[in-house]
């Protein structure tokens, strides 16, 4: 049976795997180091924590379930008490491409991070529609990468991914430096940026007078109707002046040269803001 050592196991994204992981052909070995972690794994899914020493014996996977900018250091302290060809899973593209995997040539490093549940969706259970983040009843895409290791491995990866971020629609294979393009400089950098823009916009309206669960109801539907449109969601054209209203309002709120938070310097500044 192919062992997996899960570290970070009593944490929030931790409990998340150790019980997409519960049940499956994997045996997993849970590392937590806090005791709010190893009483959490004791409640909610009545699994042990093990020792690191115990965890790591004759390991073929290990999940580092650990804060970016924790992973470094924990990567550091364990990569020499592993066997060759053993898979490192790290969650984030991040600390890979910051560099901060150490350097073994006989080790495999497989990325994996969920796209999270789609905005357009067909969930109908109340579970699923309540999922937003993922990996608990709504459906959802991921992208996996293998930085380095026999090709072989990536489908031993992906595997695994699957069933951590279950259930899982499309499954995407891209690069490190793309999945750093996606997260932090599209998810984070550009739309999380922009969201907050816009709800900082649904305040202003409401300190101008309109009632705040009307201007929350008007801005969120209209995300979705112009939403569909925008993303291709359904065929359909913009107002004249919807068409107008953006050509105006776009120069007062983006700077000419805003796509430069996509080069590869942006990329490795904000990268390295993170980690």
């Amino acid at each position: 049976m192919t062992s997996i050592a899960l570290l970070g196991a009593g944490g929030k994204m931790g409990c998340r795997l150790a019980k997409n992981l519960k049940g499956s052909r994997f045996d997993v070995r849970h590392v937590e180091v806090s005791e709010i972690g190893k009483a959490r794994l004791a409640k909610e899914l009545a699994l042990e924590a093990v020792s690191l020493d115990t965890a790591l014996d004759g390991a073929d996977v290990v999940i580092l379930a650990v804060p970016d900018t924790a992973i470094g250091k924990v990567a550091a302290g364990i990569v020499d008490r592993l066997k060759p060809g053993t898979i490192i899973i790290v969650l984030d593209a991040a600390a890979p491409f910051a560099g901060h995997l150490p350097k073994r040539d006989d080790l495999t490093y497989f990325v994996t991070h969920p796209c999270h549940p789609p905005i357009f969706n067909d969930e109908t259970e109340l579970a699923a529609r309540k999922d937003h983040f993922g990996g608990i009843a709504a459906k959802q895409h991921i992208v996996s990468a293998l930085m380095q290791g026999p090709e072989a491995d990536y489908a031993k990866g992906e595997e695994i991914a699957r069933i951590i971020w279950a259930p899982v629609m499309r499954s995407h294979r891209v690069t490190v430096e793309q999945m750093a393009l996606l997260e932090p400089g599209l998810s984070e950098t550009v739309c999380a940026s922009l969201l907050v823009v816009m709800r900082e916009a649904m305040d202003e309206c409401v300190a101008r007078g309109v009632p705040k669960e009307a201007a929350r109801d008007f801005l969120l539907g209209h995300m979705n109707v112009l939403g569909a449109v925008i993303f291709e969601e359904v065929e359909g054209v913009f107002s004249d002046a919807c068409n107008k209203a953006i050509e105006f309002g776009k120069p007062m709120l983006m700077r000419d040269d805003w796509k430069r938070v996509f080069e590869p310097q942006e990329i490795a500044d904000s990268i390295r803001r993170i980690t």
